[in-house]
């Protein structure tokens, strides 16, 4: 039993799984606060608004507000902000990932010569000219980062490609890997997410459904990680696994035995 003052909540396979809300994740997310902890949501999903986010969740009865939301997209712009500030951008990935890096003052290109980064991202319409188009800035010196390293995210069906999906296609045809791939568990995004909680490490829980990104975010700063099976993986998964949470949860709904 522990007193947490944060938790980091993943949010497809943790809270809700394509359109349906998992179950239990309303009243896990309710115990949680009950006990104090506050609450941000962490998404490797680069394709929407964190207002999207809380409007989502509002609509299944978990309410957020769009501030509670840190999404992978919103860490690579800030990323960029930081350490490619003049850079030109080619982006592969959906259009709210083009906005946004225009918000941040950036002017992405369609021309593989102009372009100073890569953003791969998850992108629906990925096709062999753009995966050419990519590869062709990577063969003229550009830099080469990923949103996220999510090869498949849960529907309300199956499992569909994800942006890492995306980052590796690119990487195998440049026969390069990113320079850097933002998301979780990124050191970018577990600072991040910290910072906007304002809790020590020590004080806060991170729950979600991929060993990979959800416990790996939460290990690599000593925070107390708890699996939930609600999602991608299964417990047969926990048998070879290199990552280890500290609990494993059938779903969100048991969080309050975490604590005090």
């Amino acid at each position: 039993m522990a007193t947490f003052r944060g938790a980091i909540l993943d949010v497809d396979g943790t809270l809700v799984r394509g359109n349906d809300r998992i179950p239990g994740a309303r009243e896990g997310v309710r115990v949680l606060r009950d006990a104090g902890a506050d609450l941000l949501l962490c998404s490797n999903n680069p394709t929407r608004p964190a207002e999207y986010h809380a409007d989502r969740l509002t609509a299944h009865g978990i309410d957020v507000a769009p501030g509670q939301v840190l999404t992978a997209a919103t860490v690579t712009a800030e990323y960029l902000a930081s350490e490619h500030p003049d850079g030109v951008p080619f982006v592969v990935g959906e259009p709210y990932l083009d906005d946004l890096l225009r918000e941040y003052g950036f002017d992405p290109t369609d021309d593989p010569d102009a372009a100073d980064v890569v953003v791969a991202s998850i992108d629906r319409e990925f096709d062999y000219d753009r995966l050419t188009r990519a590869f062709w800035a990577l063969e003229d010196g550009a830099a080469f980062v990923g949103t996220d390293p999510d090869r498949t995210i849960p529907t309300s069906d199956r499992l569909v490609p994800g942006s890492g999906a995306v980052v590796n296609a690119i990487a195998g045809v440049a026969g390069r890997e990113p320079d850097r791939v933002l998301g979780k568990p990124s050191e970018e995004t577990a600072a991040t997410a910290l910072e906007r909680l304002g809790v020590a490490a020590e004080r806060c829980l991170v729950v979600g459904d991929r060993l990979d990104t959800d416990v790996a975010l939460g290990e690599r700063l000593g925070m107390t990680t708890a699996l939930v099976l609600s999602g991608v993986t299964t417990r047969a998964d926990l048998d070879d696994a290199t990552v280890r949470p500290d609990h494993v949860l059938d779903s969100l709904a048991e969080v309050g035995r975490l604590l005090d």
